[in-house]
């Protein structure tokens, strides 16, 4: 039995290593474009609010579009999804690289561009989601969570390092050049992919009875909406992002900050290495619930360390236990959900993890104000421990869920 990560799928199955590998170097790119947006915002106009203001106005039209893509992933070709949608998102950093060469660069036009691209996103996952499921076996669901994760950790790890770096060095205007040439690889990647046959239509409805429908499935189905609803509330309790700064000061300033922001990506990245004894896992159910509730402990006792080395190693530990939520939940999404519901419901699961974070800033902030950082941080592991104990005994379908 192998502890490593399975990358056997990337050799034996070219459709999807092609859509895995342009797939991946978009993601380091739009991870390298998360720095310079909002340094551009705070550069020209020196207003933490207007950062915040950015972030408001990239979350909203993605909640929207990700149910509105769910419904067109189920729909239409999703090949032919992603191929419009990362075209419209390389154009997008072609116009804010146009933007930055001016002398004085439009706010307003980032803050067109930077919704116009957030919006197009949320058409871009369900489609991407809904073609991993078409392109491989049930029996590698688990090596493909655990790909997507040791991906996405590993590009919020180096991916605000590189953006730094080219900021620095190279400035703005090549920064988002080089976004633009990911999504570019990323479509010459998707061209690649043939023979991807078009979804099944069951019934002709309308968008929004399709939205229904597809929302309807997923209430019917409890070990789904466990994993929607435990997600949610270790974010939303569980999640002191918000305080890393005032942490940071705390324990040496701003050199500090970047490690906090790190520490639970590379505590993610290293369970994603050594990820491949949790295809041999079939109470998916059961382990979603422990990794939620193990992260939640992470989180209580980074809270009440007094060690910056200390109180990093839990952070990792933290990260570690949500990326080990992460693989199980795409498990049980793979194995549960039928290939003509897979956009809508991925729509749904978009809405989740993306409202979470947001909403578990302010309860951060929230309690921090009224009772201090050490307090927020705690009891907010407190509660999404107790949280995910409420969602395991409420949800008897969910806790016994196991791989057939």
């Amino acid at each position: 039995m192998s502890h490593f990560i399975d990358i056997s799928l990337l050799k034996r199955n070219r459709p999807y290593r092609m859509l895995f590998t342009g797939q991946s170097i978009s993601f380091l790119g739009t991870a390298i474009t998360s720095v310079a947006l909002p340094y551009q915002i705070y550069h020209e106009t020196h207003s933490i609010l207007m950062i915040g203001l950015l972030s408001l106005c990239q979350l909203l039209p993605l909640l929207f579009t990700a149910l509105i893509g769910g419904v067109f992933a189920d729909r239409h070709h999703r090949r032919t999804l992603l191929l419009i949608s990362e075209s419209l998102l390389s154009l997008g950093c072609l116009g804010l690289a146009i933007n930055a060469f001016a002398t004085k660069p439009s706010i307003l036009l980032i803050f067109i561009l930077a919704s116009f691209m957030a919006a197009v996103t949320g058409l871009r996952r369900p489609a991407s989601d809904g073609l991993t499921q078409q392109l491989v076996d049930n029996s590698d669901f688990a090596a493909v969570g655990a790909l997507r994760g040791f991906i996405y950790n590993g590009g919020m790890i180096i991916g605000p390092a590189i953006g730094g770096l080219m900021i620095a060095h190279f400035g703005l205007q090549t920064t988002y050049l080089l976004d633009f040439v990911s999504f570019v690889i990323s479509l010459i990647a998707l061209t690649q992919i043939r023979n991807v046959p078009s979804p099944l239509i069951v019934h002709d409805l309308s968008t929004w009875d399709s939205l229904k429908q597809g929302c309807a499935y997923a209430v019917s189905r409890q070990e789904l909406i466990g994993t929607y609803v435990v997600d949610f509330v270790a974010m939303i309790f569980g999640m002191p992002n918000a305080l890393f700064p005032a942490i940071a000061q705390m324990h040496g300033g701003v050199e500090t900050l970047g490690l906090l922001y790190s520490a639970p990506a590379a505590g993610a990245l290293l369970l994603s290495v050594y990820s491949g004894w949790m295809k041999y896992i079939k109470r998916h159910g059961a382990a979603i619930a422990i990794s939620a509730s193990l992260w939640g402990v992470a989180i209580i006792l980074f809270g009440l360390s007094k060690q910056l080395w200390l109180g990093l190693i839990f952070l990792g530990l933290a990260g570690a236990a949500d990326a080990a939520s992460g693989i199980f939940r795409d498990m049980v999404w793979n194995n549960t959900i039928p290939t003509h519901f897979r956009g809508r419901l991925s729509g749904i699961a978009m809405i989740s993890y993306l409202s979470g974070p947001r909403l578990g800033d302010t309860e951060s902030g929230l309690v921090a104000a009224a009772f201090g950082i050490t307090a927020s941080v705690v009891s907010g592991g407190i509660l999404c421990v107790v949280g995910v104990g409420v969602c395991w005994w409420l949800l008897p379908k969910f806790r016994q869920y196991k791989e057939q």
